[in-house]
This record gives C-alpha cells, sequence and structure tokens, in this order.
C-alpha cells in the first residue's frame, strides 16, 4: 500500500519486538520494515530504510536507546524520522536526556495497542506526544539547573538569532500553551501563532514543540519550579 508510514522497532528484547510489530502492521497505514536489537543497529536500519517513526528503548547493548536517538536526529538524511522512545518509565532522567536528544515522547511498553497506533502517528506527524507540560513538570521535578545545562545543547548565538516575539513564543511554548492559546495570549491568528513556533523549531533545530520544552529550559528562558 503506498503512504504507509514506515518503521523501525528497536528493543533488545525479540518478544517485545514481536508484540509492538504485531499491534502495528495489524493498520493499513503503519508498516514495520525493520527490527533492530540494539542502537547501533537501529542507526544502520534507519539510514538503510529512511522510516517515518523509530520505536526506540533506551536501555541496549552497543549503543544505548539515547545516544542513537541522538545520532538519528543528528544526520541530516534523516530529517524526516521521528524518535519514539519506548520505556518502563523507571529511569525518569533517562527520559528527560532521551528528549534532549531528539525524541518525539514516549511511551510506556504496557500501552495499550491503540495508544501504540496512537503514539506512533503522533509522532509522525511531528507532534508531541509527551505535552509540553508534561515535559515541564518532569523537568521539573527530576533535573536542577545546573544538571540540566550538563550536556545541554544551548547556543547562545542560537538564542541571540531569535526576535523577541519569537523568544516570547517560545517561553509560552514550555510553559505547555498550545497554538490556539498562544494566539489568544499573543493577541494574534492561530495561524501565525503556528508560523511562530514553526520558526522557532527551525532555529533552534528542534524536532517537535517537546524538544521546545527542553531547550527553553537550557537557555534558562525557564527555571524548575517556575
Amino acid at each position: 500500500m503506498s503512504g504507509q508510514t514506515r518503521i523501525v522497532v528497536a528493543d533488545d528484547q525479540s518478544l517485545i519486538r514481536s508484540a509492538v510489530g504485531t499491534i502495528l502492521n495489524t493498520e493499513p497505514d503503519l508498516r514495520v520494515v525493520a527490527e533492530a536489537s540494539d542502537g547501533r543497529e537501529a542507526l544502520a536500519l534507519a539510514r538503510e530504510h529512511r522510516p517515518e517513526v523509530v520505536l526506540m528503548d533506551i536501555r541496549m547493548p552497543v549503543l544505548d536507546g539515547i545516544e542513537a536517538t541522538a545520532a538519528i536526529c543528528d544526520d541530516p538524511v534523516l530529517a524526516a524520522t521521528r524518535v519514539l522512545i519506548l520505556t518502563t518509565f523507571e529511569e525518569d532522567e533517562n527520559l528527560v536526556a532521551a528528549l534532549r536528544a531528539g525524541a518525539g515522547g514516549f511511551i510506556g511498553k504496557g500501552a495499550e495497542p491503540e495508544e501504540i497506533v496512537r503514539a506512533v502517528r503522533a509522532v509522525r506527524d511531528g507532534d508531541a506526544l509527551l505535552s509540553p507540560a508534561a515535559t515541564r513538570a518532569l523537568i521539573a521535578k527530576y533535573l536542577s539547573v545546573d544538571r540540566l545545562r550538563s550536556g545541554s545543547r544551548f547556543s547562545a548565538s542560537q538564542l541571540a538569532g531569535l526576535t523577541p516575539r519569537e523568544r516570547e513564543v517560545l517561553v509560552l511554548v514550555a510553559g505547555g500553551l498550545s497554538n490556539q492559546e498562544i494566539a489568544e495570549r499573543l493577541v494574534i491568528s492561530p495561524y501565525t501563532a503556528k508560523t511562530h513556533v514553526n520558526n522557532v523549531m527551525a532555529k533552534l533545530h528542534a524536532h517537535d514543540r517537546a524538544q521546545l520544552v527542553i531547550w527553553a529550559y537550557e537557555a534558562g528562558l525557564v527555571v524548575p519550579g517556575s
């Protein structure tokens, strides 16, 4: 079928890969094109198949999911590929690291089939699966500003490249506001709000809104507890 979303599933447990693959392949618009048992293989398969989505486990041998996610999101050839983290929700700091690396969100391995399907489609479409507000709460709970900035991708030159309005929009995105809410707050149209958000994402090389939240914290525009 043409127009199918191509997916790579990366997990060191074959049962997880098989179960997730079965769930996704029952959907007419989704197709698992490859499975990887470690991060290095996931990266190689992503480069080979150019999938729209990679479902990535965090804890894997050879190359872990965070490093593999960063490599995929940094590769210009894979600019259209989105990463969805598969997790047991046991390592919250690792989840923040994965979002910082470019992941579009995460889904629990024990999620219902319809939730997994919905998550893949959301990440494919560029939506932040984990809402910015939830990302903000996760960061505030588990990381201090100093620890967050350790290994940060924050660039002062990129921040300087934002217009005052774009900085304002970035802070509002980090606060969990939708495009509609941003439009109402700034008294602009939803289309203009979306344009501002897209411009900020382009300038900061962010894959989605969840990563903008990470960026806002790293830049010091928002601090935990604010």
